[in-house]
């Protein structure tokens, strides 16, 4: 079969052979969880319980009536400690969070069982599950599973593409997903596409992977109305626009979403939480997080209680072989910089990555050489040469002139300039504040 990419991107190191072969493993029984109240993208919920209470494995413990929003479960049974600000992993601040002591019993709530064959429900049923149940992206951005599958009703989605690409260097939790779930990903994929209503489904992995491309196109066998596609080994390769552009050759336009070319792109981690809250009854309260780097002793794949702190699981592969230079939510291109170990778990989480001193040591930057790197490099067409040095100058209008808003922040233009300059953190400033003046217009 034709191996399908796009146009730009970058060819990275990989390091997914630390933990590519390790199968996933059930994370210890974490003491104490702390679960901020805003783990997606939209409105932030509202905590239902309160110091003192006792609380359940999956009991709902946060919601918010805003449409653009996903309720929060408890990962154990155990006592709330505390409802009070905790570091937040993406956020960098402190937010709302609800402190839970566990009493290692995992008693389960009245609420979590099978719901039973999905084709049996209403569309509509389907997705209040799905909402209910606070599906979120698990591939990192964390937008409500539920509002996904609920687009404008003037947009006709006739494709679901399911996203195995995991191009990120360093995490495998998709990868082990794809080895170990196969059945379980095709189910919650079937579950999207009932949703939305589509009957063209792909699962789309990338050809470093030949033993999930083998395991998934066994299941879907029988699968007439799905399609799984193998991707040649490109960075982002797993980006919502780039992953459309190399299945469907259908180009999103700029300020655009994927459902304006009739295209919905989940997880195959969100797939497989989906099928679990048919089969299992269970709300999105553990994901498979990659524990990974050079700078710890052992490396793993873990099934993980979302609130369980970074610090344990870092303690479970035996800490730090040598002093760590950066510790990473997520992978070294995309992911989020920590200022401490002591942060929980939450829905976004896809890896913990350790890097030495030496790796974490970018070099300083110099005058940019205007060879143009950045711009063969990006995947989306724009001149981040540019962009990045009207960032760095505050001269926030002209980014937005030049579509600084369309950067999906993949760092790609930091990674391949030769003069070190840090495009990606720039242009990601611009468009904060590029944000922040329009919510300004919008008020007056």
């Amino acid at each position: 079969m034709e191996r399908r990419t796009f146009p730009g991107g970058v060819h990275v190191p990989h390091f997914k052979e630390l933990t590519e072969h390790k199968p996933i493993v059930r994370a210890r029984e974490p003491k104490r969880i702390v679960l901020p109240l805003s783990q997606h993208t939209g409105a932030p919920c509202e905590p239902l319980v309160r110091e003192g209470d006792h609380v359940k494995l999956g009991q709902k413990i946060g919601a918010s009536e805003a449409f653009v929003s996903a309720p929060i479960h408890s990962s154990v049974s155990g006592t709330v400690a505390a409802v009070q600000p905790f570091l937040h992993p993406a956020l960098g601040r402190e937010v709302l969070s609800i402190i839970i002591d566990s009493d290692g019993q995992d008693s389960v709530h009245e609420e979590v069982r099978p719901k039973g064959d999905y084709a049996s429900f209403s569309v509509d049923e389907v997705k209040r599950m799905i909402r209910e149940a606070g599906i979120v992206g698990l591939g990192g951005a964390a937008f409500p599973t539920a509002v996904k599958v609920s687009p404008p009703k003037e947009k006709r989605i006739d494709a679901y593409i399911l996203n195995g690409a995991e191009c990120e260097p360093f995490l495998t939790a998709d990868h082990r997903l794809m080895l170990e779930r196969p059945e379980d990903i095709l189910y919650g994929l079937k579950v999207l596409m009932y949703a939305v209503g589509v009957q063209n489904g792909y699962i789309c992995i990338e050809d470093n992977k030949p033993d999930a491309l083998r395991e998934m196109r066994k299941v879907a066998a029988n699968e007439p109305s799905i399609k799984v596609v193998e991707l040649k080994t490109r960075y982002p390769q797993g980006s919502e626009k780039q992953i459309i552009k190399a299945v469907l050759n259908r180009e999103v336009p700029p300020g655009g979403l994927p459902f304006d070319v009739g295209v919905m792109v989940s997880n195959v981690g969100t797939a497989a939480a989906v099928a679990d809250v048919f089969k299992k009854g269970l709300p999105l309260v553990e994901r498979v997080v990659t524990v990974t780097g050079h700078a710890l002793v052992d490396q793993q794949n873990f099934q993980v209680k979302i609130g369980t702190l970074f610090s344990d699981l870092i303690d479970q592969v035996g800490g730090y072989k040598v002093e760590p230079g950066k510790i990473i939510m997520g992978g070294p291109m995309m992911g989020i910089a920590q200022m401490t170990a002591e942060v929980p778990v939450i829905k976004g989480t896809s890896g913990i990555l350790v890097l030495t001193r030496q790796q974490a040591d970018w070099g300083e930057p110099s005058p940019c050489i205007k060879c143009a790197k950045c711009v063969d490099a990006c995947p989306v067409n724009l001149l981040p040469v540019f962009i990045g040095g009207y960032a760095e100058r505050e001269m926030y209008d002209v980014a937005e002139s030049m579509n600084a808003l369309d950067c999906i922040e993949c760092g790609c233009c930091a990674y391949v300039c030769p003069a070190r300059r840090p495009l990606t953190q720039a242009i990601r400033v611009a468009k904060w504040e590029i944000n922040e003046r329009r919510k300004k217009r919008g008020k007056k």
